[in-house]
């Protein structure tokens, strides 16, 4: 059965039995258990910003389930260049099956859901990365369980705050470890505690990651970020995951890539046994192959 929502702009914008059944199905087309099909569906990709992961992810995806992708860069179309966003989306709705669109201003990915006459999907924005949070989950499901309690460190960022609410969407509980002044919304919480999660942020990793399963960072300077770097890095020490944070532990750690390593995470960690992180860039294309099936009706 199609999901009840139309879009996939938030991680919640799906039930929790829904993304129970979302990473069912991954799983299931991961394995070759079932094999949907999307006809000649194209989707259109919009990118505002560059990537590997999600561009090559989607594309690759939509190939092997028989579509179309169709990269939209900055200098493709007229995206910020005269025309309104809303009538770039109305337009694509008329010629596309669905939309991806990899935007800096959430409300940007909005106003596209909102005059596009086809499901758009949200391959990130500067609030929040739905898709990268369904590959994590189906990660951690695959090598930890459902039963885990993962430690975010780091910046309070997209991908963050998307995870704490998938996370506690999953049943699965989160530490939340962050610089006070670069912590998450606490709308993030909010919405993780409507789902029966209790989120009590803390500015001390060591804290957050004693009996964690999974530590898991991602990057401090970001993308447009760069004016920062000096800033963030001072505020930012005492949080790089390395082996003397992890010592005495037998947590796992993820990262959603690329990462800056010798900032967040050190070399040695990225590259040891302990790195779940090239299985989530794997997943990424599962979970939104997943995905693009149960919106576009696949068969």
């Amino acid at each position: 059965m199609p999901l009840a929502t139309d879009d996939f702009l938030d991680i919640d914008d799906v039930t929790p039995a829904e993304l129970d059944a979302l990473l069912d199905r991954a799983a299931a087309m991961k394995a070759g258990e079932t094999d949907p099909r999307l006809g000649d569906a194209t989707l259109g990709m919009i990118f505002e910003k560059p990537s590997t992961r999600t561009r090559v992810s989607f594309e690759t995806g939509m190939t092997r389930l028989g579509g179309h992708a169709m990269f939209l860069g900055p200098d493709d179309i007229q995206l910020g260049h005269g025309e309104p966003l809303r009538d770039t989306a109305r337009v694509l709705g008329r010629y596309v099956d669905g939309v991806m669109a990899r935007l800096f201003d959430h409300e940007d990915v909005e106003t596209l859901a909102a005059n596009a006459d086809c499901p758009v999907i949200n391959g990130l924005t500067d609030e929040a990365h739905p898709c990268q949070t369904l590959a994590d989950l189906l990660t951690i499901r695959e090598t930890i369980g459902e039963d885990a309690t993962v430690a975010w460190v780091g910046d309070g960022n997209n991908v963050g705050q998307s995870f704490v609410v998938g996370a506690a969407m999953a049943g699965i509980d989160v530490e939340v470890a962050t610089p006070a002044a670069y912590g998450m919304n606490p709308a993030v919480f909010d919405r993780a505690a409507e789902f029966g999660a209790d989120v009590e942020p803390t500015t001390d990793p060591e804290a957050a990651i004693d009996g964690a399963d999974v530590v898991y960072t991602d990057v401090w300077i970001s993308m447009g970020q760069e004016d920062e770097r000096e800033e963030k890095l001072a505020a930012f020490e005492g949080f790089q995951v390395n082996q003397e944070l992890l010592a005495g532990t037998d947590a796992k750690v993820m990262h959603c890539l690329p990462a800056h390593r010798g900032e967040e995470i050190t070399d040695d960690v990225l590259e040891s046994d302990r790195a779940l992180v090239w299985d989530q860039a794997e997943n990424r294309m599962h979970a939104q192959n997943a995905l693009l099936v149960e919106l576009l009706g696949g068969e």
